[in-house]
């Protein structure tokens, strides 16, 4: 029987964790991947301002990896202004102009931002969980 040298223990070693490795990275890429499948098909609520009162309305949502939080503020039935106070976005920042838009359209029925479009989604999710209770 042929002696198994310290040099082939650690090659066997480093050879499984790399396995290993690559399995949970694997796991991990499929799971993101279904998270951004389940949010492309959900749908985004448009609001009724005229039912708000002034005020500032707290949201977040979060798609692993994506996390937003932000505020809305109300005044007489219109939306003066979104503040992300968080986002977690990976390459999404782009998608951040969606505040200006939602504020000109006063609706979350915009386009998302090409190139960061699951960014988009979490963020207009945010909105949407804020505006509507």
């Amino acid at each position: 029987m042929k002696k198994i040298t310290r040099r082939n223990k650690i090659l066997i070693v480093v050879a499984v964790m790399a396995m290993a490795i690559f399995i949970a990275g694997k796991a991990a890429t499929m799971s993101i991947e279904k998270n951004f499948e389940n949010l492309s098909v959900e749908d985004i609520k448009d609001v009724d301002l005229s039912t708000l009162e002034d005020g500032e309305y707290k949201g977040s949502y979060k798609v692993f990896p994506i996390d937003v939080e932000l505020v809305i503020t109300v005044s007489d039935h219109e939306i003066d202004n979104v503040q992300i106070t968080k986002h977690q976005n990976g390459q999404g920042k782009d998608a951040e102009i969606l505040v200006q838009k939602v504020v000109e359209a006063q609706s979350l029925d915009v386009d998302t931002v090409s190139g960061a479009t699951y960014s988009s989604l979490v963020i207009l999710k945010a909105m949407e969980n804020a505006l509507v209770k």
